[in-house]
């Protein structure tokens, strides 16, 4: 059956969770939102998976790829991490359901000053690939002798009463604030939170979701970063490290004292942590310690069309998504044999089905893991490339260094201040 972009979130509950390959991971319990300011429709955070024998994971709506009337599919990799609820979040079947309101809408008169309860949330998907949450669901409380009232779907600004306040959500000092950065790029959330008092920064921190403050911290000054970190309980930081891109987390806990690194290290999810720790047996100036271990890898047999759907993923940087790298199983880094590379623009140029091993690029000088900072910047200025290869002794690929990481360690340690300033 086809995947739907629009459904009720008590209509998930119980659904069967799929795998990328069809394997049954486990059954959706619950729906996560976050309740924003004023009549901003709330955003869908993800979904409470009980799995067969370790109980309850949370899986983010970025990792769903559809959800069909008797099944919800998802992909890459799933942290196995128990679920628990932080501050700023919501669950639609626990919380919200039965919780009573009151709606201004103009076709519905008849219920205009009653109290009304809420019988479901319905969401859908955006342009932008994001999940809201765009109806509600309610009926009249029913009495002892009466019979079921009928359900009235309303839209979401029409609803008053599902607020964080009226749902007793912790974080309520900062509503303001979620409110004034919703949209705001990670660079400008980042050099916004710099200004404000520590106590206000650190209760930000707090009432950001995971995704949210690991995209912001990477944009942080490195000693504002580990700042930030130790002001989390231990399981939060490590929940946000888990959420940074690998390269960025081996950076920050590079900066941690070897215990509290190690600490961290053993928290995270294992799927999570040993990319990282391959990463900081490396030099933080070498190639091996600037590249990240996630680059868009593919094996000989991918199609073209494949290739460029990999390299529109929202999560790449331009950069990374400018060239694929194509090696024998297995593709997770260090990978199987590397075979060459292929360029965004020669995917352009060929057919669709056109198979990625008859178009690669063999040539293409690789960087070695311990390449200095300086032959990594004249590998860019010499192939005008932003992306590069690092190859091992072996032939496997470890990971690609993106020209975004080189500027990072070109400049000045005090840079994003500068830039702030020159604003």
């Amino acid at each position: 059956m086809a995947a739907v972009s629009k459904v009720f979130a008590a209509r998930l509950a119980g659904l069967v969770v799929l795998g990328p390959d069809g394997e049954s991971i486990g059954r959706v319990r619950d729906v996560v939102i976050t309740i924003r300011v004023g009549r901003q429709r709330p955003r869908v955070l993800g979904l409470v998976v009980e799995l067969l024998t370790r109980g309850r994971i949370f899986i983010p709506m970025l990792r769903v790829t559809a959800i069909a009337p008797g099944s919800v599919t998802v992909t890459g990799n799933v942290s196995l991490r128990r679920f628990a609820q932080k501050p700023g979040e919501v669950l639609v079947l626990a919380q919200v359901l039965d919780t009573p309101v009151r709606i201004d809408d103009p076709e519905l008169e008849e219920l205009a000053g009653q109290d009304v309860l809420v019988v479901d949330l319905g969401i859908e998907l955006t342009r932008t690939r994001d999940w809201v949450v765009s109806r509600v669901a309610v009926q009249r409380p029913r009495g002892r002798l009466s019979r079921r009232a009928a359900v009235h779907v309303v839209e979401w600004p029409h609803v008053q009463g599902l607020t964080q306040s009226q749902l007793a959500l912790p974080g309520q000092g900062v509503a303001q604030l979620l409110a004034q950065f919703e949209g705001m790029r990670p660079a400008d959330v980042a050099n916004a939170m710099r200004d404000l008092p520590d106590k206000r920064r650190y209760e930000l921190a707090i009432a950001l979701d995971d995704e949210r403050l690991a995209d912001v911290v990477q944009e942080l000054p490195t000693d504002s970063q580990t700042d930030l970190l130790m002001h989390l309980e231990v399981e939060r930081a490590a929940d946000v490290l888990e959420a940074m891109d690998p390269d960025d987390a081996a950076d920050l806990l590079g900066e941690l004292p070897d215990a509290e690194a190690e600490s961290l290290l053993q928290l995270m999810d294992p799927v999570d942590s040993e990319p990282v720790r391959r990463l900081l047996q490396h030099s933080p100036d070498t190639a091996g310690g600037l590249m990240t271990p996630e680059p868009v890898i593919l094996t000989p047999a991918t199609t073209v069309a494949e290739a460029l759907a990999r390299a529109r993923h929202p999560d790449l940087t331009p950069a990374l998504a400018s060239i694929a790298f194509v090696v024998r199983p297995p593709i997770s880094t260090p990978t199987g044999r590397y075979l060459g590379c292929v360029h965004l623009q020669r995917l352009l140029r060929e057919p669709p089905a056109t198979l990625v091993g008859g178009i690669l690029d063999t040539d293409l000088t690789r960087l070695d893991p311990e390449d200095s900072l300086t032959t990594v910047t004249r590998y860019f200025a010499r192939y005008n490339l932003v992306c590069g290869p690092v190859v091992d002794d072996e032939e496997h690929l470890l990971g690609a260094v993106a020209v975004d990481d080189v500027l990072d360690h070109l400049l000045p340690t005090d840079w994003r201040e500068e830039a702030e300033d020159d604003e």
